[in-house]
């Protein structure tokens, strides 16, 4: 299952955050190694961007509870369809 996750930290200096920014681009990194993170961005201002690749809710849940550990913030979630899969059902 596919899923586009947006982050929105909370309000803090970014000097503030550098540890907690370092330290959650260390936990992402095995994650899209192992492919249950297709990508993370850094968005412009604050937040990232990531696209998950996991088998369910309850992994997407347990991702995104251990990234608030890391960096608290409300996360905006979107269920995503592969683009082939998409095109296959416009037939």
């Amino acid at each position: 299952m596919l899923f586009l996750v947006l982050s929105h930290p909370g309000a803090a200096k970014p000097s503030a955050m550098a540890p907690s920014r370092r330290r959650f681009w260390r936990w992402i990194a095995p994650l899209i190694d192992d492919g249950r993170c297709r990508f993370a961005y850094p968005r412009v201002g604050r937040g990232v961007a990531a696209v998950f690749d996991v088998p369910s809710n309850e992994e997407l849940h347990r991702l995104l509870t251990a990234w608030a550990e890391i960096v608290p913030a409300r996360f905006e979630v979107h269920a995503l369809v592969e683009p082939e899969m998409a095109k296959r059902l416009l037939n």
